[in-house]
């Protein structure tokens, strides 16, 4: 089951789909930081490459930076 989120990134509004385990630990970071999912979110497109698709730069961040 995945789960759709909505942001608004450079000014454009963009819907991400990802598993609620992404979710949960993209919160727990972005908690960590003291910073809203939607900004840590925003962080991690900015920093993505172009060819990257925003749900797999998710998925891999998640993944690095779990705690």
């Amino acid at each position: 089951m995945l789960i759709k989120r909505s942001f608004s990134l450079s000014g454009h509004r963009t819907s991400v789909a990802l598993e609620p385990a992404f979710w949960d630990v993209l919160a727990t970071i972005a908690h960590g930081r003291d910073m809203p999912v939607a900004a840590l979110v925003a962080e991690i497109d900015s920093d993505r490459a172009a060819t990257q698709p925003l749900a797999s730069a998710l998925r891999v961040f998640a993944l690095q930076n779990r705690p």
